[in-house]
């Protein structure tokens, strides 16, 4: 009774582990990864503050809707996420994603993330993560190198100081190029000066030599100080604009277009709505959902197919396991809850996965640190945030999706594989007309390459006295007509007819509609008197057809066998070999060993 006990007790913690992935780490936890994690989380913060208020610019919300989904995915994934480095937020691409589907409106924005939570939580429970699978890198690359392109130039006009552009893209660009003489001179000077600013601070961190043993004192300082610079570089660029920006408003003018007024507090814990009252009546459920229409696929896939990219990269570098399962539960817990604090659809961020990681950070407790940040910014620092120049963080926003935009990927797709080229073109062209239809235009695409050679696999021909016939890959049901017309073409329309052997070597196997086409096939060569033997089945494709109890059907264990039976079929041919006179001298349905 006691062992039974003991069993269960280690049964329930074991469970418990797989879901709570932080009682693995948690009884490990030292003093030096406090020091790392808190150094790594405070980093962090400094960076999504900032980038939380651009985020929310590119999805046509309030900047405070950006802090509201800042938090929540800090403190979910430190009790769910199996990753250490990873970090969920608001990024670029979600941003975009949420400006199609929730039309500018904060109420549509937070419903969005609770069934997207929703729908992540369904595919966790059910071990559907092998979807995502499905989408192919070139329809990836495609749609993330669009998407840097729309964001990117959608924030020029921000940058530029213009007013009412269209938010499609064609449109955007001609328009954006048609009223550039409109251009407000302060906003433009401020938007290309914090550009150069975040680029060379990059710059700086890219080009920083390793660190020498042998460095004086002084020299460890000021690297200390350049790669503190670089790493906060964007809440640096946002903060020396305010302060630019409160100097002209102390003095009584105002030559920035400023982000205004922000709701100062935490956001109010509530349900997320699913309903709208307009003064023209109530939206109701339905209609909202209906109204988003393809919006509820593509942004839970997407969500799960940018953290699950940053994260098994991540975890490949830094030599540890991570469960998809786990991460798509930690996803869809992170959107769920996160709706009840108004947080639109979140989700990882490979920036700050990548400044996570190079911080040093131990074990994802660094996210209570950022989290806790976001929550101070939002009781504290809400007031400040009406003196933030937009083109500041229209250049926060450029500099941060500029790397998205992959330009090697096409010269090494030539190289490598160019029919690859056909779905990254049509993603990337068509994202910029919608982004469902270039995301699906994509997937289908790269769907048809991949099913085209099962419907049409190679077969390889051999002539001697017997015909050789062998697929050079797997035989599907789709491929069995292709197979058949092969045969008619090579034996049976020709005026010599002969003996046909089918090397089934490669064939693992087989369906319904294979064993029909394969019974027909059979039926044709009886109705001419002729053998049409089977070579290399393996065991589970020859018990089908075994089961099947297809007539005429035998099978040789080798060619060499089968080439030796057809020799002896033909010295004998004057005993009758499937003819009118005698039976032949192989069974009609048999195995020869």
């Amino acid at each position: 009774m006691a062992e039974g006990r003991q069993e269960w007790r280690e049964w329930c913690f074991g469970a418990a582990k797989k879901r709570l992935p932080v009682l693995k780490w948690l009884p490990k936890y030292s003093l030096q990864h406090l020091q790392l994690d808190f150094l790594a989380g405070l980093t962090v913060g400094l960076t999504v503050i900032p980038q939380a208020l651009a985020y929310a610019a590119v999805a046509g919300l309030p900047v405070q809707y950006g802090l509201y989904s800042s938090f929540m995915g800090c403190f979910v994934y430190c009790l769910l996420g199996t990753s250490k480095d990873v970090t969920l937020g608001p990024t670029a691409i979600m941003s975009l994603l949420v400006s199609s589907y929730a039309f500018h409106d904060p109420t549509y924005a937070v419903l969005l993330a609770f069934l997207s939570g929703c729908i992540q939580l369904a595919m966790g429970l059910l071990h559907l993560g092998f979807l995502l699978d499905f989408i192919s890198h070139p329809v990836i690359k495609g749609f993330t190198s669009a998407a840097a392109v729309t964001i990117g130039f959608g924030q020029v006009k921000t940058l530029l100081g213009l007013q009412n552009i269209p938010q499609e893209f064609v449109l955007q660009v001609y328009y954006t190029f048609c009223r550039i003489g409109e251009t407000r001179i302060w906003d433009a000077m401020l938007g290309v000066f914090c550009l150069i600013f975040l680029v060379g601070l990059q710059q700086m961190k890219k080009g920083m030599p390793v660190i020498h043993p042998m460095e004086t004192f002084p020299i460890r300082i000021s690297r200390l100080i350049v790669w503190i610079a670089a790493t906060a570089r964007n809440a640096l660029v946002v903060l020396f604009a305010g302060l630019v920006a409160y100097s002209f408003q102390v003095t009584g003018s105002q030559p920035f277009t400023l982000t205004g007024n922000t709701p100062q507090g935490l956001p109010p814990a509530q349900p997320p709505p699913f309903s709208k009252v307009t003064p023209n009546g109530t939206i109701s459920f339905q209609e909202m959902t209906k109204a988003m229409g393809a919006g509820l696929a593509v942004v839970p896939l997407m969500g799960l197919l940018e953290t699950m990219a940053i994260a098994k990269s991540f975890a490949s570098q830094h030599n540890y396991q991570i469960d998809p399962n786990q991460e798509l539960l930690a996803m869809g817990f992170t959107n769920l809850l996160g709706s009840f604090f108004s947080s639109y659809p979140v989700t990882g961020s490979f920036g700050r996965t990548a400044l996570n990681a190079q911080t040093g950070v131990c074990t994802p407790a660094g996210g209570l640190v950022t989290g806790a940040l976001v929550l101070l910014s939002l009781a504290y620092l809400t007031s400040l945030f009406y003196y933030i120049p937009k083109a500041a963080l229209a250049a926060v926003i450029i500099c941060a999706v500029a790397p998205m935009f992959d330009a090697k990927i096409f010269r090494t797709l030539w190289q490598v594989k160019r029919l690859d080229l056909l779905p990254l073109c049509v993603t990337f062209l068509l994202c910029f007309w919608e982004v469902q239809y270039g995301i699906i235009a994509g997937v289908l695409v790269s769907l048809i390459l991949l099913l085209y050679p099962l419907a049409r696999p190679q077969i390889k021909v051999l002539e001697h006295e017997a015909l050789f016939i062998q697929p050079a890959s797997g035989l599907y049901f789709p491929a069995i007509e292709f197979l058949r017309d092969t045969v008619h073409k090579q034996t049976l329309s020709e005026p010599r007819l002969r003996r046909v052997i089918l090397d089934c070597t490669h064939v693992s196997s087989i369906d319904y509609t294979v064993v029909l086409g394969l019974s027909e096939l059979l039926r044709e060569f009886q109705h001419r008197r002729l053998p049409l033997a089977f070579v290399g089945l393996q065991a589970q494709v020859l018990k089908v057809l075994v089961a099947a109890d297809l007539e005429g059907f035998y099978h040789f264990p080798s060619m060499k066998f089968a080439e030796k039976s057809l020799e002896e079929e033909l010295c004998n041919a004057s005993e009758g070999f499937f003819n009118d006179d005698s039976e032949s001298i192989l069974p009609t349905s048999g195995i020869i060993q």
